[in-house]
C-alpha cells in the first residue's frame, strides 16, 4: 500500500510559470510526494496563477472546481502572480485553503504540516519590495524542450503592466547556476532549452537587483552556446531595445541558438508607445527586424501587440496595422487591452469601447494568419532540421524546425524527441507543413 501523498499542479500563463511549477514539483518529490495529473485524485492541488490572463478570477474558479470534483477533501493552494496581486480575492474562493505570494511560493512545502481543509483561505503574502532574492528554475519531464529561467522581475514602468507589482525588481541568476542547470537539463536527454524570464535582455542585475552587471545577456548566450549535449537553444522573448547587434550576430553564427526571435512591439504608433512608456519607438523596431533578416534571411520573428489601449484612435490602429503589414515578420501574438488595477493606464481617459477592441483584435489575428502563411511559403523547398514532439494528435506527430515552422507526419513513436533533416514540401489544409526526410531515417517519401 503506497502511503506517499499525491500532488497535482495546474499552470496558467507563461513559460516562466511552467519552469517554476516544475521546480516546485521537484521540491514536493523531495518531501515524499508523488506527482499526478490534475484530473486525478490527489491530496494537494497547486494552482500557479497568472495576472496577464483575461478573466483570471473566472478561470481560477473553474480550475478550483475541477480540483474539488477530483477530490472534494483535497487541500487547494494558489500561488503565483495573481496570488501576489489579489491574495484575498483568491482566498475567498470556495475550496481554497492556502494562498502564497511571490516570496512564499518556493517554500510551499513548509506550509503543509496540516493538510486538513480550512474554513477560510489562509494568506501568506509579502510586500512586493521584499521579493529581492532569486530562485532558479527549469522545467523538465513535461515536454521535449525545457524552459530555463535566467531572470525574474522587471524595472520597467509600462503603464498597462502589473508584472513589476507581481514579481518585483529585475534580478538574475548567476551565470554559474544557469550553466549548471543547463547541464542538468542536457543530462536528461532533452534536445531544446528555451531561455525564459520576465525581461531576459536585462539579464545581469544581481540577486538583490543591484545595478552592478557582473555578466551581460551576451555573456550568458555566449557561454550557454558552449554547453555540450544541448542541440537547440531558443530565446523566448526579448525587448527590442535590449536586443543588441552582438546578440543577433552570435545567434547567426551559433552552434545551438536557433534563428527564432520573439520581440514585443505592443503598438506601431509612436504616440501610443509613448503613452505606454515603452523604451523605444517604431523606428528602432524596424532596425532590429532589418538587422535580423540581413544576417538570417530565414529567421522567424514573432511579435506581441496590444489593441485597444486608452486613446488608441482608428488612425493609431491603422498605423499599427499598416506598420505590421509591411514589416518582414512571421506571426503575431495579439492581446486585447484590459484594465488592470493599480496601473497608470487604468486611470487614463479615452477608453476604447470593448466591441472596437474586439474588432481590432480580430483584424490583427487575421493579419497574423496571412503573415504565418507567407513565411511558411517562403520556406518551401528549403532544407531544415525538425525536432519531433511527444504527442499523438489524431494520428500525426508534430514538430518544429529550428526557425519555428510547424510540420507533421503520420504518427511514429520512434520519432519522438529526435531531430531529422527534412525538406519542406507543401502546406497542409490545417496550416502545418508536410515534408520529405533527407536523412537516413526513412527512404520513404513522407507527404
Amino acid at each position: 500500500m503506497n502511503s506517499r501523498k499525491k500532488v497535482a499542479f495546474y499552470t496558467l500563463g507563461c513559460k516562466l510559470n511552467f519552469s517554476e511549477t516544475s521546480t516546485i514539483a521537484r521540491s514536493f518529490n523531495e518531501e515524499g510526494f508523488d506527482r499526478v495529473d490534475f484530473s486525478e485524485n490527489a491530496d494537494i492541488y497547486v494552482i500557479n496563477t497568472c495576472s496577464v490572463t483575461e478573466n483570471a478570477d473566472k478561470r481560477f474558479k473553474t480550475i478550483v472546481k475541477q480540483a474539488q470534483k477530483a477530490n472534494p477533501n483535497a487541500f487547494v493552494a494558489a500561488i503565483g502572480c495573481y496570488a501576489q496581486l489579489k491574495p484575498q480575492e483568491l482566498a475567498d474562493v470556495n475550496g481554497v485553503d492556502l494562498v502564497l505570494g511571490a516570496t512564499e511560493k518556493f517554500k510551499i512545502t513548509d506550509y503543509l504540516n496540516d493538510l486538513s481543509k480550512n474554513d477560510f483561505g489562509e494568506v501568506h503574502s509579502c510586500e512586493i519590495e521584499e521579493a529581492d532574492f532569486y530562485v532558479g528554475s527549469y522545467s523538465i519531464g513535461d515536454r521535449t524542450r525545457a524552459f530555463l529561467k535566467v531572470q525574474d522581475g522587471c524595472d520597467y514602468k509600462c503603464t498597462y503592466c502589473t508584472i513589476p507589482l507581481a514579481r518585483g525588481i529585475s534580478r538574475s541568476d548567476s551565470l554559474e547556476n544557469v550553466l549548471k542547470n543547463a547541464r542538468e537539463i542536457s543530462e536528461q536527454n532533452i534536445k531544446e532549452i528555451v531561455l525564459t524570464g520576465v525581461n531576459i535582455g536585462d539579464y545581469g542585475k544581481g540577486e538583490f537587483g543591484n545595478k552592478t552587471h557582473e555578466h551581460t545577456f551576451l555573456d550568458l548566450v555566449t557561454e550557454l552556446d558552449k554547453v555540450k549535449g544541448i542541440e537547440r537553444l531558443r530565446i523566448s522573448s526579448i525587448e527590442p531595445n535590449l536586443l543588441k547587434n552582438e546578440t543577433i550576430d552570435l545567434v547567426a553564427k551559433s552552434r545551438a541558438f536557433v534563428p527564432h526571435f520573439h520581440i514585443p512591439l505592443q503598438s506601431g504608433s509612436n504616440d501610443i508607445l509613448k503613452k505606454m512608456k515603452r523604451r523605444y519607438l517604431r523606428e528602432l523596431y524596424v532596425d532590429r527586424v532589418t538587422k535580423i533578416k540581413e544576417v538570417m534571411p530565414h529567421a522567424c520573428i514573432g511579435v506581441d501587440v496590444i489593441v485597444g489601449f486608452p486613446g488608441e484612435t482608428d488612425a493609431h490602429f491603422l498605423e499599427t496595422y499598416n506598420f505590421l503589414n509591411e514589416l518582414d515578420i512571421s506571426y503575431l501574438h495579439v492581446f486585447t487591452y484590459s484594465e488592470r488595477d493599480n496601473t497608470e493606464a487604468a486611470e487614463m481617459e479615452a477608453a476604447v469601447p470593448m466591441n472596437v477592441r474586439n474588432k481590432r483584435s480580430k483584424m490583427l489575428r487575421g493579419l497574423s494568419v496571412k503573415k504565418r502563411r507567407a513565411f511558411y511559403e517562403s520556406q518551401l523547398s528549403t532544407s531544415r532540421t525538425v525536432l519531433f514532439e511527444s504527442e499523438n494528435k489524431e494520428g500525426y506527430i508534430h514538430g518544429f524546425t529550428e526557425n519555428y515552422v510547424k510540420v507533421k507526419t503520420p504518427w511514429n513513436p520512434e520519432l519522438v524527441n529526435t531531430t531529422h533533416n527534412i525538406e519542406l514540401v507543401k502546406i497542409d489544409e490545417d496550416g502545418t507543413v508536410r515534408f520529405e526526410f533527407i536523412d537516413v531515417f526513412s527512404n520513404q517519401k513522407t507527404l
